[in-house]
């Protein structure tokens, strides 16, 4: 899971990086488009999902490492699978904003922008929905359980 996590935020990543080199070459009423308040909004809500999955995969690689030297902490084995939810997040919302401010190229199937997408509709079927995946840990933890955060008396 950690590595398929970090395989999504590598293409989250490459996304972005399409994404805002375009923005900043395609001009629109004699400024580039990249430069009106909206477009900055929206990729910087790519940016910190980027960021989040790119912590969540490195503390998974990290507690992976732990694990296989027996010294992990709690909750180790379930970071993998909330870094792959982080993970399919970020690219999801990174390939939706690619074919969005691409534009109207952005929307065909030629254009490079729809492997992003068609990859992240893809990891989600392959993997599972990312609610699904952080579900499935929070079960592990027994957080929601007899013993945790909806228990009586707590």
């Amino acid at each position: 899971a950690t590595v398929l996590a970090a395989e999504a935020v590598g293409a989250a990543e490459r996304a972005l990086e399409r994404t805002l080199d375009h923005v900043r070459r395609r001009e629109q009423f004699g400024r580039p488009i990249g430069s009106f308040q909206a477009v900055k909004h929206r990729l910087a809500e790519v940016y910190v999902q980027v960021q989040a999955a790119r912590s969540a995969v490195s503390y998974a690689a990290w507690a992976a490492g732990a694990r296989a030297a027996g010294t992990e902490g709690p909750g180790a084995e379930r970071a993998g699978g909330l870094a792959l939810a982080q993970g399919l997040d970020a690219l999801r919302l990174a390939a939706s904003e690619t074919v969005q401010l691409h534009g109207g190229i952005g929307f065909t199937w030629e254009h490079e922008a729809h492997l992003y997408f068609k990859r992240a509709a893809g990891d989600e079927l392959l993997f599972g929905p990312p609610h699904r995946l952080r579900s499935r840990a929070a079960d592990g933890a027994g957080l929601f359980g007899a013993e945790g955060v909806g228990a009586p008396g707590r």
